[in-house]
């Protein structure tokens, strides 16, 4: 692994994750390259801002689930092949119900060179400690749609505060928001502010 980058379960105990791109539950329908493992890396800063947000997090009666962090730049071209080929409908109603796949990078859902590549940024949403149930959130992760834009229209009352909870731990631990998507945070003060990484997550 690249000087400076770690996977975060070990430096953020406490911390659940599951690395969708790992998997086969992710808008492509399968595991994207690169991703090797199912594991989230990020830097040493990433870690440190990730704990402090663990911590107020739980303060509100809530836990940090990951589905994405340090993203090799292999994925993203990954991501791009399969934004040109032909639509099978797959996984077109769960992420991208009203959109086509160009679009995604048209509309800034999908970056070309992406803040995940250089392992600043963070994809997560909250659980209910006293549960384990996830917080509902008026859509699930890489839902490539108005409703999940920050103060959308469309999700209740409950939703949109979990989202307010979530960006209010995320903004006092040193994360910036995204306006088009609720899940993704980018530390203030990134490391490497202007590169990108290709190592794969192994």
């Amino acid at each position: 692994m690249e000087e400076g980058f770690v996977f975060v379960d070990e430096l953020v105990p406490g911390v659940r994750w599951d690395a969708k791109y790992a998997t086969w539950d992710n808008f492509t329908g399968k595991p994207v390259d690169g991703y090797l493992v199912n594991r989230i890396v990020g830097t040493t800063e990433l870690c440190a801002a990730l704990a402090r947000a663990r911590d107020e997090a739980a303060a509100r009666g809530f836990g940090l689930l990951l589905w994405d962090g340090y993203r090799p730049q292999r994925a993203v071209d990954n991501f791009m092949r399969w934004a040109e080929q032909p639509e099978d409908g797959r996984t077109k109603a769960r992420h991208y119900p009203n959109i086509t796949r160009p679009e995604m990078f048209e509309k800034g859902y999908v970056a070309a060179k992406s803040g995940h590549s250089r392992g600043g940024t963070v994809d997560l949403t909250i659980y209910h400690l006293d549960t384990g149930e996830l917080a509902a959130m008026g859509g699930d992760h890489d839902l490539m749609d108005v409703v999940s834009h920050h103060g959308a229209d469309g999700i209740t009352e409950t939703e949109a505060a979990n989202r307010e909870h979530l960006r209010a731990v995320m903004e006092a631990s040193g994360f910036t928001a995204y306006a088009y998507e609720w899940w993704h945070y980018t530390l203030k003060d990134e490391p490497h502010p202007d590169t990108y990484f290709d190592f794969p997550i192994e």
